[in-house]
Parts: structure tokens; sequence; C-alpha cells
């Protein structure tokens, strides 16, 4: 596979969890229509995502919770016990028409992922990232946990070893229940402090194979830096991974309803950029958290635009400005109300640098002094 992938699906348009729920707003549709807008989307690098077939889930997934899933989609209900017992029909994990087929195209995507993958090369899955759902239970936001299927995809097809690093702004709590302790995975989380799922303590190791970071509200460019050359970068040279998997979550920035960081999404981009430097044979981006439809909306697109050495340009041309000015945002935060005018213009945000405060760099010398910092799992 020379070009990068891009799995998109039709199904992400105009599917929402309702009309009060963060994830009302389109997100991996923008991508696709801004990439093209761009002409970086050319036929030959897009694959539409297959679902996943209830069967092909249960290699992680139980069975009663997929047929619960899919029958909840037919009946448009659950009963009290289904609640109690699998999390669906909750406010995080509501009920809604294609709450079983896109969760299931999402997985499938990741399961083919590491099929495409056998042989080498790049695949970006904007819609995958769903990194809360657990075996037999979803969980904020995520019915089924897609990076989990990626790994063990990408362990079928021949991958080995596989480092996963998770930039979202909420720690990977289901990630780590399926590969705690594997001492062929690498675990790196980056995740705000104090914020729900209140796990991925500093002091959580999973076993050895975990390097949490729990960070203060207000993280900086600067310090994300910091954390991917002191930290990220380190870990994953010296793991030695036959494959990356990016967990890479938009709501980290500071246009974003549900954290308190500040990134911009350049931050991320150098991220991508910089994993990509390690030669690793097989790289998986995925997408994950991101509310605001804006800045979602254009830090995944210039992910895309870096897979593919794409230049960013300082103004967008008439047509890619076009899909940003449709997006509309119902019943958004007090940030939302007001949309600026570089939101429509441009993709690259204001660089957010700042000190490297010391809760930071503390926190990141405490973890350099752990073996998995320097690739060394213990058996």
């Amino acid at each position: 596979m020379s070009l990068p992938l891009f799995l998109g699906s039709e199904i992400y348009r105009g599917s929402s969890y309702g009309d009060w729920h963060p994830l009302r707003v389109p997100r991996v549709s923008t991508v696709m229509d801004l990439s093209r807008a761009m002409g970086w989307l050319p036929r030959a690098q897009y694959r539409t995502s297959p679902r996943a077939k209830p069967q092909a889930l249960t290699i992680w997934h139980t069975p009663d919770y997929v047929a619960a899933l899919a029958r909840a989609e037919d009946e448009q209900e659950v009963s009290a016990e289904v609640r109690d017992r699998h999390g669906l029909g909750t406010v995080s994990n509501p009920i809604y028409p294609e709450m079983f087929r896109r969760p299931a195209t999402a997985a499938g995507a990741s399961l083919l992922a590491g099929d495409l993958l056998a042989q080498g090369g790049v695949i970006y899955h904007p819609g995958g990232g769903t990194h809360h759902g657990f075996p037999d239970r979803a969980g904020g936001f995520c019915y089924l946990n897609d990076p989990v299927l990626a790994i063990l995809s990408l362990r079928r097809a021949g991958a080995a070893r596989i480092a996963y690093v998770d930039i979202d702004a909420h720690h990977c709590d289901g990630v780590e229940h399926g590969f705690a302790g594997d001492s062929q995975t690498l675990l790196i989380s980056v995740h705000e402090e104090k914020r729900w799922p209140f796990t991925g303590a500093l002091e959580e190791d999973g076993g050895g194979n975990c390097l949490n970071l729990p960070v203060p509200r207000g993280l900086n460019d600067t310090e994300m830096a910091a954390i991917r050359e002191r930290l990220i970068l380190p870990a994953v040279a010296g793991f030695a991974p036959d494959a990356i998997v990016l967990q890479c979550g938009a709501d980290a920035v500071t246009e974003d309803p549900l954290s308190r960081l500040t990134l911009s999404n350049t931050a991320h981009w150098a991220m991508v950029a910089a994993l990509m430097r390690l030669a690793a044979p097989r790289l998986l981006v995925l997408g994950g958290g991101g509310y605001n439809p804006w800045s979602v909306g254009r830090l995944w697109t210039g992910v895309w635009a870096t897979l593919n050495g794409h230049a960013i340009p300082e103004r967008l041309p008439p047509a890619a400005e076009e899909v940003l000015r449709a997006l509309t945002w119902e019943k958004p935060p007090q940030a939302g109300r007001a949309p600026p005018e570089h939101w429509f213009t441009t993709l690259r945000d204001a660089p957010r640098p700042g000190p490297v405060r010391a809760e930071v760099s503390d926190r990141l010398d405490h973890l350099t002094r752990r073996p998995a910092a320097r690739g060394k799992i213990p058996e």
C-alpha cells in the first residue's frame, strides 16, 4: 500500500445521538467533504467502511452484549435490566436509529484496517477511536471498542508488537481493560486529570505496559511537545513496534466543550508527523472525541493532510470554506455561539505555547524512570 488510505462511510452523515447529545454534531462527513474540497481525497485513496457482522464483534465483545445492542436498534427501546447490565439507553449512550449500524461500521473499518495493513502501510479511520467500550457494556458515547478490535486484527494479520498512543482528553479505560498486562502491547495515554472516566492515574501501570499521564487543565502546545519528545517518542521507539495505533481525539483543543485543555490543532498534527518518522511498518490513525463541529473537522482534515504530506494553505479555497460555513451547531456552549471567522477560512490554529509547568515536568520525570518509557515491558 503506497499511499495512505482513508476509511469512511456515509452513515456518519446525518446520524446523531440526539438533539441534546454532544455527538449531535457532524464530524467524519465534514472531514470527507473538506478533504475532497481540498483535492486531497481521490477515489484511489478512499475505501467505504464495511459494517462488522455480529459474529466478528465477538472476538472481544460478549455475544449477549452484541445481541442486546442489535436488538436495541431494532426495537428502539431497552428494558431496565438491559440498561443496568449493558449501559444502553443511558444519558451517555442513548437509543438512536443507527445505534448498532454506526458503531458496527466503525468496528468494521478497524477490523478491515488490520487486514489491509498486513504488508504495511498507513490507514486513517476518523470514525474510529471509541475507546470507552467494554466487552459487555457501553460507556462514554462508545457502544463498541474499535481500537481494541483494531489491535486484535493487526495481531491476527502478523503484527506481534503494537504501540497504542491515545491523546484524547479522556482516558482510554476500555483499551487499558483489554490489554493491561500484555507484554506485546505498549499503551500510552495523555488525558486530562479529574475528568470522566476518572481512571488512568499516574501510578496505574497496568502491570507494567501502561504509561498513564494525567495532565492539568490548560495543557498548552509547549507542554504537549515536551510530552511527545520526552515520553511518547522514546517509549515507542524503544518498544520497536510492528504497528502503531494513534487515537487522535480532537477534544483537547481550546474550543472543545468537554475538556479544559488548551491545545491548538497543530499539536495533534505534530504528533502524527513525529510518529510517522518512527517508520513502523504499519500506522493506523483513529479519531475519537471532539464535540465542536468546526474544530474537529479542521483538526482531523489536517491529520489527513499530514499523513499525505500535503501543504496546508493559510487561506482555504472557496469550496472548502463553503463546507465550514455550512456547518451548524444547535444549542452550542457559549464559545460556539458566535464562530470566529478563522473557523471558516483556515485549517491551522494559531499556536498556543506556554510554560512547561512543574506538575507536567514532574509527572514526566516520574514516568520516564519506568522501564516502559524505554520500551522495556516485563514479560
